[in-house]
């Protein structure tokens, strides 16, 4: 007994120093892809799907605020929620959904424009739901690593995008957004359809809540 007693306390550590090591290993992967997102906007060298946008609140012209306001972006790239082609124009990642031949498509675009020097991401999206309008928001979020269980009970990393503030820019909006430190500076060159640039520049302050 008194040999076993060692033994198994040594077990013990060393499975304590191994969980602590993996833990560690985790931390580094996860800081990584929070790191890639802030970077680059994207997860493990994959596009993150614009659809996240739609349902950001970009898709609801409804209501004024977002009710979905996080999505786990390791779970979301490459899901059948968002599978619908992504392509590419220029600056913009673009998705559109269309189910049947039927029904009418619906776009979704974003682009990426960095990060404050706080760590918050920026981004114009547009959505257009099938009509004459295409609708510009400016996003600020915000993305942090968080730890969860999968349907079998096991330790899962989510990467969670939460949309902090969204800024409505209008139909068919075109411009500029500058980064200064925690600031972002919005300059506007064509204001809807009607080409009306009267609109003043706009500056909004990048913060968590």
């Amino acid at each position: 007994m008194s040999f076993y007693r060692p033994v198994m306390v040594l077990a013990a550590l060393c499975g304590l120093f191994t969980g602590t090591a993996q833990a560690g290993n985790d931390n580094k992967s996860a800081a990584a892809q929070v790191s890639e997102v802030r970077k680059s906007f994207t997860l493990n060298g994959q596009t993150i799907p614009p659809g996240i946008f739609r349902d950001f609140g970009d898709g609801n012209l409804a209501d004024s605020d977002s009710i979905w306001v996080t999505v786990d972006l390791a779970a979301a790239v490459g899901s059948n929620l968002y599978y619908d082609p992504i392509r590419e124009y220029g600056a913009w990642k673009i998705q559109k959904k269309q189910r049947l031949e039927t029904d009418t498509p619906e776009e979704t675009a974003y682009s990426f424009k960095g990060s404050t020097a706080n760590g918050l991401i920026v981004l114009v999206a547009s959505y257009n739901g099938g009509g004459s309008g295409t609708f510009h928001t400016l996003h600020i979020c915000d993305v942090v690593p968080a730890m969860a269980f999968d349907s079998d009970g096991k330790r899962t990393q989510r990467i969670n995008l939460t949309n902090l503030r969204s800024v409505a820019l209008g139909d068919r909006w075109d411009g500029e957004v500058k980064i200064l430190g925690n600031t972002i500076r919005v300059v506007t060159t064509r204001n809807g359809p009607a080409n009306d640039n009267a609109r003043a520049p706009l500056t909004i302050v990048a913060e968590r809540p």
